[in-house]
């Protein structure tokens, strides 16, 4: 198959998903999501096993951060310097999700939501970008990474300014979250890799997946482990073991 059909069929999913998304009216905010099961105090943090299990996050970030200006000039891991732009602004994102989702959960409200979900928009963008250019072109991958960017911030800004004037609409942030985690694979199946480790792509997948179930689940993990844990605890540290990844990923993978 030629590569213009190729990107067609991404462009094709992309458009159907879009369409599909804003075929529904517009989806406010439920506020049952603010209220997590987990609400002990210790050592003068509310909510503390919810605001700390942020901590890996930023763990993450910086190790990152450390790895990428290691491999950042290795040819084996980037044949052109800029493709470690992406993985920067993921690093530097997850960096940020550490103490946005922290303020969130310190005191959960629609306002300090939107700290908590304008950084997570900055990593899965970069993280689409760097796959597109990896897969379809790198020029393709940098062009779209502001676009990318933008689109993320403005779906939460939307979002928020929407939920303010009492008519809140996720559908643009729903379609942040979840299409990137739609295209991946498609890119993957169809465009020949660059870079070894795609086992190590799809592993950052599932653990986003695994992850969001155990967000949907929060009091039914606090009471299967008789309170040790929540859900939503326990979703923020598969999804910094997903973030993982990415370091995994630059520091093993090498030129096919």
């Amino acid at each position: 198959m030629k590569h213009f059909a190729k990107t067609g069929i991404i462009v094709f999913i992309v458009a159907t998903a879009t369409a599909l998304t804003f075929s529904f009216p517009p989806i406010p905010q439920p506020q049952a999501y603010l209220n997590f099961v987990d609400l002990r105090t210790w050592l003068g943090i509310p909510n503390f096993g919810d605001v700390v299990s942020n901590i890996p996050f930023v763990v993450v970030g910086i190790l990152g951060l450390w790895k990428l200006n290691i491999y950042w000039k290795d040819p084996d891991r980037f044949a052109d310097p800029l493709e470690a732009i992406p993985f920067l602004i993921a690093f530097i994102g997850l960096i940020l999700v550490g103490p946005g989702s922290a303020y969130f959960h310190w005191v959960p409200s629609n306002e300090s939501l939107v700290w908590d979900r304008l950084p997570i928009t900055l990593v899965i963008m970069a993280f689409l970008s760097t796959i597109i250019a990896e897969r379809m072109h790198l020029k393709t991958g940098l062009f779209l990474l502001p676009l990318l960017l933008f689109a993320g911030i403005i779906s939460v800004v939307y979002w928020g300014v929407t939920e303010s004037a009492g008519r809140g609409d996720l559908r643009l942030y729903i379609l942040t979250l979840f299409l990137p985690i739609l295209v991946i694979p498609f890119l993957l199946l169809l465009f020949p890799p660059r870079y070894t480790g795609a086992r190590t792509i799809i592993e950052i997948l599932i653990g986003y997946g695994v992850a969001r179930v155990f967000e949907h689940y929060d009091a039914l993990v606090f009471e299967m482990t008789n309170g040790a844990i929540s859900g939503h605890s326990v979703k923020h540290l598969i999804m910094a073991w997903a973030a993982w990844g990415l370091v995994r990923y630059i520091r093993t993978r090498e030129k096919v």
